[in-house]
């Protein structure tokens, strides 16, 4: 990935010359800032994998850190089981990040079909924990494992992608531990939901347990229709392995869905399991030799992110995954006190503030524009969901209203976990 390959081309130049050796295929996903093509090498007939991202869209999303951050990360990581980002083009107004295509597409899709043999999955475990050990070893924790974020190569080997929520132990704070609530619902830790910090390789780890359960079942060991309902199964540790689970491998997926963060096994323990090794012709958890030395990165556009996957943090999972008629963040502050803070905003702004059963309030404007409840659910001892949802009036009032004023001001006060 030498800088020596990025070429800065003008706002006007065409999409074809942009991509310079490259031919653009079939679109092979969308995201919120990229879209994913298939591209092809005209001189060398590689395939690759070409990911088109909006200069603009990332700048009015603050995300400049967060790009420094995957740059860093990106020139740690080079092993056969992670996915490569070759080179980096960019124009004016989008960045193409070139990256190894892997041809036989999402794990998940493969699992979808119904549940894998036990020695398929362990091979899969093996090469994902190959992965995992590594980045850990490099100081990188992913946060955001799950099928749908690990590839498979033309050999049916596994890749690990979308490094979007990825931290470095530089992020670590004074108490040694992260604080940023993120991951995708059903692949997050218990620690993460409890809101008292957490090891990044624990809850990789965890994360790690659940993929093993569904290679092995075939669906989620966590799982419920109600969103909360499955964050208490989670936070309490409630699952049940499969009548096929052999012994062995139960003992495995048992060790790391542990809710207690301090006896889940680590690497160092699972690579040493006799179920584990099994079939085990070697683990690589070293730096691959790099081919051409990599010049030191001095400009933001030489090593911009390798991916902005779906994965989220739990705020901003909760807005995504509901709509826009509906809208939850997490709180460690007392409903008692919430209530109180959405009836001083409800009421500064003129509305007609009325408590419902529960921890439950209806916000209604005076001329009708703006309808809309409040509702406050628990989800463990420190832990409560407030859920807002506009049930009618007009929507850009909502968004005048709640977006733009109540919602800034009531998540600055209870605490916003981004």
């Amino acid at each position: 990935m030498p800088v020596s390959s990025i070429r800065m081309l003008e706002s006007g130049d065409n999409p074809s010359i942009l991509l310079g050796r490259y031919e653009l295929g079939k679109l092979l996903g969308c995201g919120a800032f990229a879209k994913v093509y298939h591209g092809r090498n005209v001189k060398t007939g590689q395939s690759v994998a070409i990911k088109s991202i909006s200069k603009q869209k990332v700048m009015k999303s603050g995300l400049v850190s967060h790009i420094k951050r995957e740059i860093a990360i990106m020139r740690r990581l080079r092993h056969p089981h992670i996915v490569k980002l070759y080179e980096v083009l960019a124009s004016r107004t989008k960045i193409y990040f070139v990256m190894e295509y892997a041809k036989g597409g999402e794990l998940f899709a493969k699992v979808a079909k119904g549940r894998l043999p036990e020695d398929i999955s362990r091979r899969y475990f093996q090469q994902l924990i190959s992965a995992v050990g590594y980045c850990h070893s490099r100081g990188v924790y992913h946060r955001d494992l799950k099928p749908e974020n690990l590839l498979l190569d033309e050999n049916g080997d596994l890749k690990v992608s979308d490094f979007g929520l990825s931290a470095v132990s530089e992020q670590i704070r004074n108490d040694g531990l992260f604080h940023t609530l993120c991951g995708t619902p059903a692949y997050v830790a218990p620690e993460i939901l409890a809101k008292r910090g957490y090891n990044g390789a624990n809850v990789d780890l965890w994360s790690c347990g659940v993929i093993l359960f569904v290679l092995n079942a075939g669906y989620l060991p966590f799982n419920d229709p109600n969103l909360m309902a499955m964050y208490r199964k989670i936070y309490n540790c409630q699952f049940r392995c499969p009548r096929w689970t052999s012994p062995e491998m139960k003992h495995m997926i048992h060790r790391l869905l542990n809710a207690n963060p301090d006896t889940r096994i680590t690497v160092d323990e699972i690579v040493t399991d006799p179920w584990f090794r099994k079939g085990l012709k070697e683990m690589k958890f070293h730096e691959e030799e790099a081919k051409e030395e990599v010049e030191e990165v001095r400009h933001l556009n030489a090593f911009d992110i390798i991916s902005f996957s779906p994965g989220f943090d739990l705020s901003g999972l909760f807005t995504d995954q509901s709509g826009p008629e509906l809208e939850r963040f997490m709180s460690a502050e007392p409903a008692h006190e919430i209530m109180e803070r959405v009836e001083e905003l409800g009421k500064g702004e003129g509305m007609d503030v009325k408590r419902g059963k529960g921890w439950r309030i209806e916000l209604e404007g005076h001329n009708g524009n703006f309808v809309a409840s409040v509702e406050i659910r628990p989800l463990t001892e420190s832990l409560v969901v407030v859920e807002a949802k506009r049930s009618g009036g007009d929507v850009r009032t909502y968004e005048r209203v709640w977006r733009e004023k109540m919602k800034p001001a009531l998540i600055g006060r209870v605490g916003n976990l981004e």
